[in-house]
Formats: structure tokens, C-alpha cells, sequence
């Protein structure tokens, strides 16, 4: 049974999955790979790889999720994302970095305090947001650009069962016991 005294990570289970997902399908790719982009105007796979880490400490930071402040120092160190975005050893790292920033936050966090608000102003208005509203932006934007990755390595004929045909929930569930 989940309470509001439940850690978050109960109630996000199988994004981890996701997470790892993301990981092997960066992981072995070469340069040309991660520089491919479906037309001149859209982000390369490496550019979406980048990008998803980013968004993580962006939102992340916003909330003062724990663990936050110091991946955002980390960020400021970090390259340039244009001198990067063809080094998958150095895109895994930052989403292993993001990851651990968030997998923190979920076991720390309850479900009370999902409702707790922060202020965000965004195009002049300024808004309460809720953590609950931001983890799920954030989970929403992992799966969203997980499908594009799916799509850009797929046209270039490089399969990836676990984030595609999957949808990047590697976690299996249980099976039903026959008797």
C-alpha cells in the first residue's frame, strides 16, 4: 500500500527502466551516429541526448530537489554542448549524473511532498508549481525525446528493442502464478 509517507521512488517505479534504456542506446554510438538529424532544423541524437541532462538540472534545480545545487555546479563546468554532442561516453556520464540527481530526490521525497510549490515565471506570468507537476514534466520529457531517439537511430537502421519496441520500461512485471 502507498501513503503519503511512501517514498517517491514507489510511486515512479520503472523510470529507472527508462533511464537505462537511454543509456545503452547512447552508449555505443559513434560520432557520425550522434550527429545525425533528420533535416537541418532539428536537434542531432546527440543534441537530444544533451538536452535531456540538461532539463533534468533545469527543473530539478528550480524545485531544490536534494542534490540539485550541486549538479548545477557541475554543469556550469561543463563543455560547451556543441563540443559534446558526438561523445557518447561523455553524454552517458551526464545522463548517469542527471539520473542520480533524480533517483536521490525520489527516494527521498514522500508523496506528501509532492505538493509542495515553488514559484516559476515564465513568459511574465509567474506560477506555483508543484513538485508533482515537475517530476511529471520531467518524466514526461525523458519519455518524449526517448521516442525521438527511437526514430533518428531507427532511420539509420540501428535497433533499439529496449527503448522502442519496449517503450523503455525494462523493468518486467511479474508473472501470474498458474496455480
Amino acid at each position: 500500500m502507498i501513503t503519503g509517507t511512501s517514498s517517491l521512488a514507489s510511486v515512479y517505479e520503472g523510470w529507472d527502466g527508462h533511464q537505462r534504456s537511454l543509456v545503452r542506446a547512447i552508449a555505443p554510438l559513434s560520432p557520425s551516429q550522434l550527429s545525425y538529424r533528420a533535416a537541418p532544423h532539428l536537434r542531432s541524437v546527440g543534441e537530444i541526448a544533451s538536452h535531456l541532462s540538461l532539463g533534468r538540472v533545469g527543473w530539478f534545480q528550480r524545485m531544490h530537489a536534494p542534490g540539485s545545487e550541486e549538479v548545477a555546479r557541475q554543469v556550469e563546468g561543463w563543455e560547451e554542448e556543441s563540443r559534446i554532442v558526438e561523445n557518447a561516453a561523455e553524454l552517458v556520464r551526464r545522463l548517469e549524473v542527471t539520473w542520480h540527481m533524480i533517483e536521490t530526490t525520489l527516494h527521498t521525497w514522500t508523496i506528501s511532498d509532492l505538493a509542495q510549490t515553488y514559484q516559476h515565471t515564465y513568459w511574465g506570468k509567474t506560477y506555483a508549481i508543484s513538485r508533482q507537476w515537475t517530476i511529471w514534466r520531467i518524466m514526461s520529457h525523458d519519455l518524449h525525446h526517448g521516442g525521438e531517439l527511437v526514430i533518428l537511430l531507427g532511420i539509420q537502421g540501428i535497433d533499439v528493442p529496449e527503448l522502442g519496441d519496449l517503450g523503455g520500461h525494462i523493468t518486467e512485471p511479474p508473472l501470474v502464478d498458474p496455480s
